[in-house]
């Protein structure tokens, strides 16, 4: 029997897996396709995700190498959420808690079928995770070939600004504000999002490919290749050879996805101005990988990797220009340059990730600014802590205007996101407040919505240089400003949060990862005392069931076990 084959050999081997080779046969397979590796493809398609409208293009190229390598490709689907399309509805609410079912999912699909290897094929927000999450569960050999970003728009008679979702959100605001005609809003409205692939700025999707590349589960350039160039296709057949390199050597994720790729991956995070999801992502991904991530090593990290870029929403740059710099590998050389990586670390390439990125070139030095000429001597993404969030909140640093770096100003309470939007664009927010957005947890959602549509108004409205927004749900990666999600613990379980009243004052120093309800222990002793949750209007159901398992967002929202 061939030695690549011993998992699948569980279905197709001996006189008493017959009745199972029948049922392989009436898939079509011959003797030769049953007694070869079988591989499964993990296909994100489906007809309402942008960013993966063209997977099954991808999931055939993948088919392609496995079959040249000698492989007997499967594919099979799982579920995905749009984010864009999720956003400011109950929708919202799904999109993480999909995070867990995503994983669970493939857990099912390739035990029951127990599949040789697996190549795994996503492009958004909780697809990615969820499947490297899945990956290092299974722990079987495993690569990942995302779909790609999306091309910036531009808008008719601006040809030199590049546009995307994150300012079609902001274009929202600008119009509410009566700063934007109908007709201006329609041609943002046509021309944001001009192909498929993940929406084209540093948002959640393409800061996970990016990091699943810096970790080493990706060949160079998934993270930064967009979706509707060729070279994508090209990429997605070597990862179908690739896959079966990896089965002969039985090299496994868990062998790649190590403590040390881990920090990696971390100050490569850094060095992008990566989304603030990823702060729940990879404390959920190295969890199922058996290593303990806490967020405020984010801080430590941070502390010692500079920021190279900004990418949308923080600056003009967009991922198609990080590709046509050098890419991840790019950012990951000049790192190198100061010892600020671990070069030998494996990656499903077969080389260390040190011999990828050595001899990369930068192309641009104003997009992958050089280690001696950064954005900022410290990472992209900060972790702030103090008496309003005692477990942790996190902040995208790296798209905070300069003057919103230090701010004290008063608490306008609000315990859903449609409550404060409703204030928003009626006016009632005013320069120097701080919005408070609570019961929007992963419990008290249940779900932990994103927060784009109240930011994105703010900045519409041109007040995102003078209004915090602070929230125990958490914000989109297309969103800027002083924006801090994540505060734990949440409202629903008790958190201080919860005790912030219209008024008090909040002072938050994100240089000094300080943020703090400035009302006296004693007071907010006895507010404690007559503090009633509020009650989910979701009581039925899997947000339900998910309520009762997810665990704090500062411990990556994972199931309680």
């Amino acid at each position: 029997m061939d030695t690549t084959k011993q998992r699948s050999a569980q279905m197709t081997e001996g006189a008493e897996r017959s009745p199972h080779r029948s049922l392989m046969k009436a898939l079509g397979w011959t003797d030769r396709e049953i007694h070869m590796p079988i591989i499964g493809i993990v296909n994100g398609a489906n007809e309402i995700i942008p960013g993966h409208i063209h997977l099954n293009r991808i999931v055939d190229a993948v088919k392609a190498g496995v079959r040249q390598a000698g492989g007997n490709p499967v594919s099979f689907p799982v579920i995905g959420v749009c984010d864009g399309i999720a956003m400011g509805h109950t929708g919202m609410k799904y999109s993480l808690a999909s995070r867990e079912i995503i994983a669970d999912s493939i857990e099912i699909m390739a035990t029951a079928h127990p599949f040789d290897a697996l190549v795994f094929v996503p492009n958004c927000d909780k697809i990615v995770p969820g499947m490297l999450m899945a990956a290092a569960r299974i722990n079987i050999p495993s690569i990942f070939v995302s779909g790609g970003p999306m091309l910036a728009g531009k808008i008719p008679g601006e040809n030199t600004c590049k546009t995307s979702l994150s300012v079609m959100f902001e274009k929202v605001g600008t119009h509410a504000a009566g700063l934007l005609s109908d007709e201006e809003l329609l041609a943002y409205e046509d021309n944001a999002c001009p192909t498929c692939g993940s929406c084209s700025g540093m948002f959640t999707a393409n800061s996970m490919n990016c990091l699943t590349e810096a970790i080493g589960m990706g060949l160079p350039g998934n993270g930064t290749i967009p979706a509707v160039y060729s070279a994508r296709d090209r990429l997605a057949k070597e990862a179908g050879y690739q896959i079966m390199e990896l089965l002969k050597k039985n090299i496994r994720p868990l062998d790649i996805m190590t403590k040390e790729a881990f920090a990696n991956a971390l100050a490569v995070d850094m060095a992008l101005g990566c989304s603030t999801n990823t702060m729940l992502h990879l404390p959920a991904i190295a969890h199922e990988s058996g290593v303990a991530l806490d967020i405020f090593m984010a801080n430590d990290i941070s502390a010692k990797i500079p920021n190279l870029c900004h990418l949308a929403p923080a600056g003009e740059h967009h991922i198609e220009d990080l590709y046509a710099a050098g890419g991840v590998l790019g950012v990951m050389h000049e790192l190198g340059k100061a010892g600020l990586l671990n070069p030998k670390l494996l990656t499903v390439s077969g080389k260390s990730i040190g011999e990828l990125y050595e001899n990369t070139i930068v192309y641009d030095h104003e997009v992958i600014r050089p280690i001696e000429r950064p954005f900022s001597k410290m990472g992209g993404i900060a972790v702030l802590r103090g008496n309003l969030a005692p477990d942790g909140a996190v902040v995208k640093r790296s798209a905070v205007d300069a003057k919103m770096l230090v701010h004290e100003g008063p608490a306008r309470v609000f315990d859903s996101e449609e409550a404060s939007i409703k204030a928003i664009f009626s006016g009632k927010i005013k320069a120097g407040d701080v919005i408070v957005i609570r019961y929007e947890g992963p419990k008290g959602g249940p779900g932990m919505r994103e927060m784009l549509s109240p930011t994105s108004a703010i900045a519409g409205m041109g007040l995102d240089k003078d209004v915090a927004l602070l929230t125990d749900g958490r914000f989109s990666g297309a969103t800027r400003g002083a924006s801090i999600g994540h505060v734990s613990p949440e409202a629903a379980e008790g958190g201080p949060i919860g005790l912030v009243e219209e008024g008090d004052r909040i002072r938050i120093d994100i240089t000094k990862g300080l943020l703090e309800l400035l009302v006296d222990d004693a007071t907010l002793e006895k507010r404690r005392k007559v503090w009633v949750c509020k009650e989910s209007e979701i009581q039925t159901g899997y947000l339900a069931r998910y309520a009762k398992q997810v665990s704090s967002a500062s411990t990556g929202a994972i199931f309680r076990t």
